[in-house]
């Protein structure tokens, strides 16, 4: 079987993002959806990199083959950094972003500007089959936005707004996001990691 790297995610969104930053890797980059690897993996880490390290990890041993995982949320400041690890379980896995979305600017209702200071953050881990662990991070600053805009991007860009362009995350383009986004500067630095060793 050709080497490849699975990445632990059935996110179509994501991996278009994936792919675009990892594209000059010299293995290809797939899903574990198109890999046809099914995995209820759990993730009761405590940290986005517990998480991420925990996903690859499961899918390395599954496969025998190079993992990577990530782990994504919103950290808003003023509500103590929630949703923080539990972003994509806030109000329940199925309830939908634009619900989500609207919760978020509703409890935030009145709050001054400078304290809607919020960031996505990502951390990514690769599980080699030799057991080794890497760990990338990134993180993008931004405030919280008054009402929900945007279609380009998914889960909490439509009100995650980046005030030096004075649009939401969703409003950028995808190149423009990938080169500010916490999933591109840390997929970067998984990448210069990984250049190393494959």
């Amino acid at each position: 079987m050709e080497k490849r790297i699975l990445f632990a995610t059935g996110n179509a969104g994501k991996m278009k993002e994936i792919r675009m930053i990892l594209s000059d890797l010299p293995l290809p980059v797939v899903s574990m959806k198109e890999a046809g690897v099914a995995a209820e993996i759990e993730e009761n880490g405590s940290t986005f990199e517990e998480n991420a390290v925990i996903k690859a990890r499961a899918v390395m041993e599954l496969t025998g083959e190079i993992a990577l995982a990530d782990d994504s949320g919103l950290e808003i400041d003023y509500l103590g950094g929630a949703p923080g690890i539990y972003s994509a379980r806030f109000m329940g896995e199925d309830t939908s972003y634009d619900i989500k979305n609207t919760a978020l600017i509703e409890k935030l209702e009145g709050v001054p500007e400078e304290q809607r200071t919020a960031r996505f953050v990502c951390a990514i881990a690769c599980a080699l089959p030799d057991g080794r662990i890497l760990t990338s991070r990134g993180a993008m600053e931004g405030v919280i936005a008054h009402e929900i805009r945007g279609e380009n991007g998914f889960g909490y860009d439509p009100i995650f707004y980046l005030p030096e362009y004075g649009l939401t995350s969703a409003e950028i383009s995808p190149e423009q996001k990938n080169e500010l986004s916490h999933r591109g500067k840390a997929l970067r630095a998984m990448k210069e990691q990984l250049a190393d060793i494959l």
